[in-house]
């Protein structure tokens, strides 16, 4: 019964909403993030690809944007979690469609599970790195087609580019200071 009254009460959460970011620090998230999303998807243009075709342009940028853009002091959005989660879950999401392509519930299931694994393992926690991973799989044929290439273009360079981004907007305000680390 004590185990039960402990778990529940851990629900109730013990700390107040943080308050709302101040607009100085709204300004930078938003030029940052319109910034890097629109150098991805215009270097993914250079190959002269329709934006519904364009395979360079993935989901889980935009998650990425909003934490190096928005909480750029966050210990998940600096440079070896950006690039090694975005990395490290590319390879496992390809791996797990080479090997278990032909059951998706389970590749995807366990490429999600297992990019986790992998980034704990390799201090690159970067929770977009979850949809990375999940894209390899569920992304169609196009992204099936690019096997581990994926891994480099879009995922790699893509990331890249973000983080040249996060560079030099975010240490443009006298407000921010990006990265906290670099290793």
């Amino acid at each position: 019964m004590k185990f039960l009254l402990n778990y529940f009460s851990k629900m109730r959460g013990g700390k107040h909403r943080p308050h709302p970011a101040p607009y100085h620090e709204v300004f930078w998230s938003t030029i940052g993030a319109f910034i890097g999303i629109y150098l991805v998807y215009y270097i993914g243009h250079l190959h002269e690809l329709r934006l519904e075709d364009s395979l360079f342009l993935i989901g889980s940028f935009g998650a990425s944007a909003i934490l190096i853009y928005g909480v750029p002091n966050s210990p998940y959005a600096q440079p070896p979690n950006l690039i090694g989660g975005h990395i490290v879950s590319a390879i496992v999401g390809v791996a797990c469609v080479w090997v278990l392509g032909d059951q998706p519930a389970l590749a995807a299931s366990l490429a999600v599970a297992l990019a986790l694994a992998a980034m704990h393992l390799t201090n690159t926690i970067h929770p977009p790195g979850g949809a990375t991973a999940l894209i390899a799989v569920v992304g169609g044929d196009q992204i099936h087609a690019l096997g581990f290439w994926y891994v480099l273009s879009p995922v790699g360079l893509g990331a890249f580019i973000m983080l040249i981004v996060a560079l030099l907007i975010n240490n443009l305000s006298p407000h921010r200071r990006y990265p906290q680390f670099w290793f």
